[in-house]
């Protein structure tokens, strides 16, 4: 058995923040199935907004984040996010983020989505990269212990209060106990449960799906966000930060289409905006080849393009052979991030004792139906500092929680018999089918527009293959790097979190932000205006309604 006073699972932004923060005043370590530097925040391009403009200020964040948010944000957590962000952005590059500059030597910032000034921070396109790399030296040189190739496979809970994981150490092909007095979790979201995404293969909701399995509440899990520009036929993200450079939208007239949708912020309305938008366009004959619509960057220079952009022009070339500079990009929707996930307070604090979350695994609650591009980075940031200060704190105040060596064995028992027992044959059927048939249900029918005859029919597609992966033993011997068995446990944790996301979205009869239903396309306050509560009961999840915080914005209607 290891032990440690703050274990972090995940080691993306909102971990190595955490662990930092930690570190201050607990000994610490990570656990991360990628080596840190792989994590997918390091494909992060747009920047991280903070209200540091002269003309701007952080009751403005506040309010265009409520508002972008559907007004389903907890307004005392975007009051956090944003009255923290400068102190965050500047304590980043006292670490030495490089942030792009200005002539007269200060931070640059970009107009994203839904923002009413320029605000987003930014390193060229290169963002989260930097951020990740920068943080990671920091790590480094504060010795902190990192576990990496390591898969979090279950939380000890003992007596209601979680007091240490059970890991599967892929280099070695075994089981690991490891005890803390705080555990958090910053694991990414869930991207892979869909075909069509922008996020990376590890990106399969682990810690999200093992928290709903200990007993923590999931929130508003129907809030799924899709990103209106990825490069059509490829999942590759072209960043807003495009667009926040002043490229333009156009459809197959050569239209600015977005006049017709959001005539003031045009193609810098919120994401669930432009992605209706760009689906509108396509399904009434107005896309490229009834497929995509063009991102056109032309207008901008080439110069302009090469330092401010240049990911975004590499990639086009690259996987569509398209030189931004030289003629449009063709683009389209895909899922890009999980609004939902492990319910926590201000501190990280979840429904578990011991527990805490920050990052695309937890809701706070900032982004309530819909994410402001630019806001998550900075969630990443703030909340894993705040999260690694509290659980510090908790690891010096608190005592040892209880860990029985009963609960130990059982939890080793249980995994090792599952890891080592009868391999099923199942004819005609496979891990690979299931994921396969899994992904393609979820982009098909609970995507941009939602209708609830299809949701039925999603909830009944998942129910058929969770009892198809439960007859389905591990795929083969366990060996070291036994990557058939880790995308064997994967599917298991998207089944289970595919199935709340289809369910709440078949519950919530109204439209807002990301979650749009043809079926009921108003927002309904007097209902709805309500985060969705998820607990893993005997037949599926269990659901519940809870306030949403309203501290000074009252709903009104949502106009770009």
């Amino acid at each position: 058995m290891l032990i440690h006073e703050v274990l972090v699972v995940g080691g993306g932004l909102a971990g190595l923040m955490a662990a930092l923060a930690a570190s201050e005043k607990a000994e610490v370590a990570v656990l991360t199935k990628l080596y840190p530097t792989r994590s997918h925040s390091g494909a992060a391009q747009g920047g991280f907004n903070s209200a540091l403009g002269a003309d701007d200020s952080i009751e403005a964040h506040i309010y265009d984040t409520v508002k972008g948010s559907d007004y389903l944000g907890d307004q005392d957590a975007i009051e956090v996010l944003c009255s923290d962000g400068p102190e965050v952005i500047f304590e980043l590059e006292r670490m030495g983020v490089p942030w792009t500059r200005n002539a007269d030597g200060s931070i640059a910032q970009r107009a994203l989505g839904g923002a009413g000034f320029p605000r987003a921070c930014f390193a060229a396109d290169f963002s989260g990269h930097v951020v990740l790399h920068t943080l990671y030296e920091q790590v480094l040189k504060r010795g902190i212990k990192i576990y990496p190739e390591w898969h979090l496979v279950e939380l000890l809970v003992e007596g209601g209060q979680v007091a240490g994981v059970l890991a599967y150490d892929l280099s070695r092909a075994s089981l690991e106990v490891i005890r803390a007095k705080a555990v958090i979790l910053a694991t990414g979201g869930y991207g892979r449960a869909f075909a069509k995404t922008t996020n990376a293969h590890a990106n399969t909701g682990d810690g999200m799906a093992v928290a709903y399995r200990a007993g923590a509440v999931l929130s508003d899990m129907e809030f799924v966000q899709f990103h209106p520009t990825t490069l059509y036929g490829t999942n590759v993200l072209i960043s807003e930060a495009a667009r926040g450079e002043g490229g333009y939208l156009r459809n197959i007239n050569g239209e600015r289409f977005m006049a017709g949708y959001a005539p003031s912020k045009m193609e810098l309305a919120p994401r669930d905006v432009v992605s209706r938008a760009i689906f509108r366009e396509i399904k009434e004959g107005r896309g490229f080849a009834g497929q995509y619509v063009h991102l056109d960057l032309t207008h901008l220079g080439e110069t302009m393009i090469k330092e401010r952009l240049p990911q975004v022009r590499d990639l086009s070339i690259r996987y569509a052979g398209v030189d931004p500079a030289k003629a449009p990009v063709p683009v389209e929707p895909a899922q890009h991030y999980s609004m939902g996930g492990v319910r926590t307070d201000v501190w990280g604090m979840t429904s578990l004792p011991g527990l805490l979350a920050a990052g695309e695994v937890a809701n706070v609650s900032v982004h309530g139906a819909n994410r402001l591009g630019g806001n998550s980075l900075l969630e990443t940031v703030v909340f894993g500092r705040r999260a690694g200060h509290k659980a510090a704190q908790l690891a010096k105040n608190e005592p040892w929680p209880a860990l029985s060596q009963t609960t130990v064995n059982r939890s080793l028992d249980s995994w090792s018999s599952m890891l080592a027992g009868e391999r099923k044959s199942v004819r005609n059927d496979s891990t690979f089918l299931i994921r396969q048939e899994l992904t393609g249900t979820m982009t098909s029918l609970v995507g941009v527009f939602r209708v609830g005859s299809e949701l039925e029919e999603a909830v009944n597609k998942l129910t058929e293959l969770k009892e198809r992966y439960r007859k389905l033993g591990p795929p083969e011997e366990i060996h070291p790097f036994n990557y058939a068995l880790v995308d064997h446990l994967e599917t298991g944790y998207l089944l289970d979190l595919s199935e709340v996301i289809a369910r709440g979205a078949l519950r919530r009869t109204e439209s807002r932000g990301a979650h749009y239903r043809l079926d009921y396309p108003s927002r309904d306050d007097q209902r709805w205006l309500c985060h969705t509560f998820a607990c893993r009961g005997k037949d599926g999840p269990e659901f519940t309604d809870g306030p949403v915080k309203i501290t000074r914005y009252q709903p009104q209607e949502r106009g770009y």
